[in-house]
């Protein structure tokens, strides 16, 4: 009987086996469709911290003549209470407060530079001109000084070359702890290069330097090729300040 009952089972399972080919086979349960080609990708999360801005080489005024670029960023508390300052009230009147400004953009050559070149824009900067960057050197007189010192240098015409200043401060970011200080503090040259580094991805040491004058943060010179890349420079790094510990004044 047992015999019997086990053939009988085996010519089920055939028949069941027959009749299942005949049947639509189901997709694989593991494996998703392929989404469109047309399907845009997900947006990838932005980083905490924005890197700094770049600007596209094509964009910069091509300036010919000399090597690079030197952007001298001032601590303006240190000028405002130098004598230097005189009667400065656009940048160190009572009721003024800046940090961080342009002193200058500075064509440069591997050793030495150019300063009072002949151009025929003149010696005089238009207050036109003038207040397009008024908010970063914040001085009608620093403005004409720095254009027939460095400007006429720079192979450039006098809106093109105001134009390459606002694109060089806008490529650097200031360090968060320096970019607004309440109190005097003490620090050393070394740090406030290394916090400029830290902020500015791609920013080399060899760079950027840190002035002082006498016991106090003077400026921040950092070191940009003609398309206002990042770029060694090791005759203005040389001439970093010695000292071993600084003060950055208090703004305003």
């Amino acid at each position: 009987m047992g015999r019997h009952t086990g053939f009988i089972a085996f010519g089920l399972m055939l028949a069941a086996a027959a009749v299942y080919s005949f049947l639509p086979a189901d997709a694989p349960a593991d494996r998703p469709d392929p989404a469109p080609s047309s399907q845009a990708s997900a947006p990838q999360q932005k980083n905490e911290k924005a890197e700094a801005p770049t600007v596209q080489a094509s964009a910069v005024p091509q300036g010919s003549g000399f090597d690079f670029y030197v952007l001298a960023l001032s601590w303006s508390p240190t000028f405002c209470d130098s004598e230097a300052a005189g009667r400065n009230r656009e940048q160190c009147g009572a009721d003024k407060d800046f940090s961080w400004v342009v002193h200058g953009l500075w064509p440069q050559n591997e050793k030495g530079w150019p300063e009072n070149c002949p151009t025929p824009e003149g010696s005089r900067v238009p207050e036109r001109i003038g207040r397009t960057v008024m908010d970063i050197m914040p001085s009608m007189g620093l403005i004409g000084h720095q254009w027939r010192k460095h400007g006429s240098c720079s192979g450039l015409g006098m809106s093109d070359y105001f134009k390459l200043v606002r694109q060089a401060h806008d490529r650097i970011r200031i360090p968060d702890e320096l970019s607004d200080v309440d109190a005097s503090t003490r620090t050393s040259p070394q740090a406030v290069e290394a916090d400029f580094i830290r902020s500015n991805p791609g920013l080399p040491r060899s760079a950027v330097s840190v002035t002082c004058d006498r016991e106090r943060v003077d400026e921040v010179r950092i070191c940009l090729d003609r398309t206002l890349g990042f770029r060694s420079c090791p005759e203005v790094d040389s001439r970093s300040c010695r000292r071993s510990e600084i003060i950055i004044p208090p703004m305003r």
